[in-house]
C-alpha cells in the first residue's frame, strides 16, 4: 500500500497559479502511474492529469491542456501539479492517486489503488 498526502491548495484569484504536491510513502516501488483527479460536491470525480512513473509520459484532460503541468520526482517520491491561468470552474478538491501493475486506463478511477485525502483549490472570479 502507498500512502499519499497532498498539499498546496488554497484560494487564488482567476488567472492566478498554484502548485500542488503529493508526497508518496510506503510500497512505492510498484508504482506504474500517478494522477490527479478533482471533485466538486455532488459530481463524479474528474480526471485532470496523469504521468507514467517510469518513463514520464503524460496525459491531460482537455479542460486543462495548456494550463496545467504534471511532473514527478521519482527519487523523492513526489508528484506535482502546476496550475496556471486558473478559472473559477477549476474549483474543486484535488486528490492524487497511485496505480500499480499497469497498463491501465489513466483516466479511470477504478484503475488506481491508493488515494490521498485531497486538498481544496478555490478560484475566485
Amino acid at each position: 500500500q502507498v500512502q499519499l498526502v497532498e498539499s498546496g491548495g488554497g484560494l487564488v484569484q482567476a488567472g492566478g497559479s498554484l502548485r500542488l504536491s503529493c508526497a508518496a510513502s510506503g510500497r512505492t516501488a510498484d508504482t506504474w502511474a500517478m494522477a490527479w483527479f478533482r471533485q466538486v460536491p455532488g459530481k463524479a470525480y474528474e480526471f485532470v492529469a496523469s504521468i507514467n512513473w517510469s518513463y514520464g509520459g503524460t496525459d491531460y484532460a482537455d479542460s486543462v491542456k495548456g494550463r496545467f503541468g504534471i511532473s514527478r520526482d521519482v527519487r523523492a517520491n513526489m508528484l506535482f501539479l502546476q496550475m496556471n491561468k486558473l478559472k473559477p470552474e477549476d474549483t474543486a478538491v484535488y486528490r492524487c492517486a497511485a496505480a500499480k501493475n499497469g497498463p491501465i486506463n489513466y483516466a479511470e478511477t477504478n484503475d488506481y489503488n491508493d488515494w490521498g485525502q485531497g486538498t481544496q483549490v478555490t478560484v475566485s472570479s
